[in-house]
Formats: C-alpha cells, sequence, structure tokens
C-alpha cells in the first residue's frame, strides 16, 4: 500500500486545503494521472499518483492539512475489476459511444449522466486524453451551460461552503495592503488608434510568423518597462528600513484563473521584444485557465499590469500587489468625443489608472510616470522602432 502525502507547496506553507479530487473512492489510476487539486494560500496544485493502482480516499474535498499528511492510499496493481481495465479490445460491433467511453472515469462517466451529456462531444473536444472530472467541468464551462441556472427560491434558505486557502489569503493580504501602506491612485486616459490600427494591420503577418496575434497587454507592458527605466522608484519596493529598486523589470500580470485572478511573473521584460512577450503572456494565460500555475510561476514582480477592461470595466482604483509600490489599471477602450486641434472627434479612448505607495513615490513622479506610458501607447511607432519602418521592424522583433 502506497500512501499519498502532502507535497511541500513552498517555503513558509504549512497547511492546505483540499480543493477537489479528481477520481472516485476506489477508482483505478494509471501512473502520473492527477488525482487530486490542493489549494494553498498561494497557488493550486495537482498532485499525481505514484503508480497504477486503486485510490483509496482518506481525506474529504474542503477540509484544511498539513503538509505531509496522507490523504490518500494506493494499492498499487492492475484493476480488481475486468470493468474498469483500459485494456479491454473495441470490437468492431461496438457502438461510437462505447469506444469513446473506453477512456472516461467512473466518476466522470457518473456526471456525464447527470448532467445527460453526451460522451463523444467531451472527448472530441479533448482527443486522446483520459476523461475525468476536470475536463467535463472545464467542456461544461466553455459551453456556458452552468450560467443563468441560478435562481432564488424565496425559500429564505442559504447555501454555505468553505472559502479556500487562496481566497482567504488573498483578502488578508487586500487588507493589509489598505492598512500597511499609503496608496494613492492617479489617471488619465489613452488615445488607442494608432495601437489598434497596427493591430488590424499586421496581426495575420505577426500570427503566422510567431503563432501569437498581437496584444494589447504587450503593448503596455513594452511601454510601462521603458517609462521604469526613466522612473526606476516606480519599480522599488520598501524592505525593512531600506528601499529596493531592482535593476531589472519583473512585470506581474493579472489573469483570471477558474479559481479566482492569479497574477504570474514575465521575467526581465526589459530584455525581451514584443513577439516575446506576447508569447509569454499566452503561455501564462494557458496555464492560469487550466490551473497549472506554480508559486514558482508567481514568485517576485517588481510591477502590476491588471487589465479589468476584458470585463468591462470603465474605470476603477486597482490595489497593489505587495510589496510592489506601483499597479496599472487598464479599462475598456470605448469610442468617445475628443477635442483634438480645436475640432471635436471621435476616438477610441481608454482610461487608464496608476495606483502607488506614496512612501515611496512622490506625486510628481507617478503622474509623470502615467503621462510617459500615454505618450509611448499614442506613438507605438516610435516606440517599437526608434523611427524606423514599423512594418519591417514588427517582423524583425
Amino acid at each position: 500500500m502506497i500512501e499519498i502525502k502532502v507535497p511541500s507547496p513552498g517555503e513558509s506553507i504549512t497547511q492546505v486545503q483540499i480543493a477537489r479530487w479528481l477520481v472516485d473512492d476506489g477508482e483505478f489510476v494509471e501512473k502520473d494521472q492527477e488525482i487530486v487539486e490542493i489549494d494553498s494560500d498561494k497557488a493550486t496544485f495537482p498532485v499525481a499518483a505514484p503508480e497504477n493502482g486503486t485510490v483509496s480516499i482518506k481525506v474529504p474535498e474542503g477540509e484544511t492539512v498539513d503538509v505531509g499528511a496522507v490523504i490518500a492510499s494506493l494499492e498499487a496493481g492492475t484493476p480488481k475489476s475486468p470493468a474498469t481495465s483500459h485494456q479491454s479490445p473495441v470490437t468492431s460491433h461496438q457502438s461510437p459511444v462505447t469506444s469513446h467511453e473506453i477512456n472516461v472515469t467512473p466518476l466522470a462517466k457518473k456526471i456525464l449522466a447527470e448532467k445527460k451529456i453526451d460522451p463523444a462531444s467531451v472527448t472530441e473536444a479533448f482527443p486522446g486524453r483520459r476523461i475525468t472530472r476536470k475536463e467535463i467541468e472545464y467542456f461544461i464551462k466553455e459551453r456556458k451551460e452552468e450560467k443563468g441556472q441560478f435562481v432564488f427560491q424565496g425559500d429564505r434558505t442559504e447555501t454555505r461552503k468553505k472559502l479556500s486557502t487562496l481566497r482567504l489569503k488573498l483578502a488578508e493580504r487586500l487588507v493589509n495592503v489598505r492598512n500597511e501602506t499609503a496608496m494613492l491612485t492617479t489617471f488619465n486616459e489613452v488615445n488607442m488608434q494608432k495601437v489598434l490600427a497596427i493591430k488590424d494591420r499586421y496581426y495575420d503577418r505577426f500570427k503566422e510568423k510567431y503563432g501569437v496575434g498581437i496584444g494589447l497587454m504587450s503593448f503596455f507592458t513594452k511601454a510601462v518597462t521603458l517609462a521604469l527605466q526613466e522612473f526606476p522608484t516606480v519599480n522599488s519596493m520598501i524592505d525593512g528600513d531600506e528601499l529596493v529598486t531592482p535593476n531589472f523589470v519583473d512585470m506581474s500580470i493579472a489573469v483570471s484563473a477558474p479559481k479566482g485572478l492569479v497574477v504570474p511573473v514575465i521575467r526581465n521584460t526589459e530584455s525581451l521584444s514584443l513577439a516575446e512577450i506576447e508569447i509569454r503572456i499566452k503561455e501564462m494565460a494557458n496555464k492560469a485557465r487550466e490551473n497549472r500555475i506554480t508559486i514558482d510561476d508567481m514568485k517576485g514582480g517588481s510591477f502590476t499590469i491588471s487589465n479589468g477592461g476584458v470585463f468591462g470595466s470603465l474605470m476603477s482604483t486597482p490595489i497593489l500587489n505587495p510589496p510592489q509600490s506601483g499597479i496599472l489599471g487598464l479599462h475598456k477602450i470605448m469610442d468617445r468625443p475628443v477635442a483634438v486641434d480645436g475640432q471635436v472627434v471621435i476616438l477610441p479612448m481608454m482610461y487608464v489608472a496608476l495606483s502607488y505607495d506614496h512612501r515611496v513615490i512622490d506625486g510628481r513622479e507617478s503622474v509623470s510616470f502615467l503621462v510617459k506610458v500615454k505618450e509611448l501607447i499614442e506613438e507605438p511607432g516610435r516606440m517599437l522602432t526608434g523611427g524606423e519602418d514599423l512594418y519591417q521592424v514588427l517582423l524583425d522583433i
């Protein structure tokens, strides 16, 4: 019998929460198959089976346990029942649905039956992959079948569930930011016309060459990195009685994940091209959507960018990501009447907000930094090329 214990997710973390079991009690699993997701106060991470065998679950979902605690056991060997074997041949007279079910776990079959989902549609969405509850939940979310199903019954009842360790830690950190920093926010607006024109003109060529399209976040990451070189204090942080100013830029990018907001870090953006930044952002976004973000992915970071515009936010006050001293909030692009050279014209405008720690950054410095970001975004050709032909430089970066 093999004991499955909670691995250490990182220094200073002593307890974790069992987020969800990806297999059923008594289910046969294969070596390296993910069997449980665990929440720490910094990230969600999976635990895989060390060998082929049958799982016996010891700790239910939602329970908090110590690092190193035994949460399950594994009886190594082959399946006890032929019904759970993955080696059974598929005969020619079997229906397509039966052949699809070969790679569906017993728990997943139960969920499919309860939700009346055709197994074929799920296996087609994940070709060659073993279908577990994780794949089904992602499939349902993508189809948006769960939206709008909650209905207020008026029966004066309520639902209670434990907050995840990650959510509890996030709540604690947000309160601490308010209490321990002198946070202030300054606002500006940016004309996005030229950036959007570059996206439209070069998107297909860019994607053909690099495998990713041109996104707004990469433009802002580039602009912020250049602005931080001119105003390095905005890239600084307090450590005890010292002010630490890195000689590099590690950009934290706020990304929406199934369990909430996570903030992975793009390292050394001062040495990355626009294409390299875009590729890194896409990699991190994919990991976040699949709950594969690790603690190492989120360690460090000297400045943060958060884009509430993707959810429709027109203006907001972003909260600092400690121990950093600055965070830039992006918002929805809207066509608005703007005065240009004495004429009123309609332009795609975005409000931007810089929250900063006034203990570190002066008001003049914060405003000048944000104005610099605005100037770089409004003249992206100059930012990216230094006066060279924009088309050629975009293909070379």
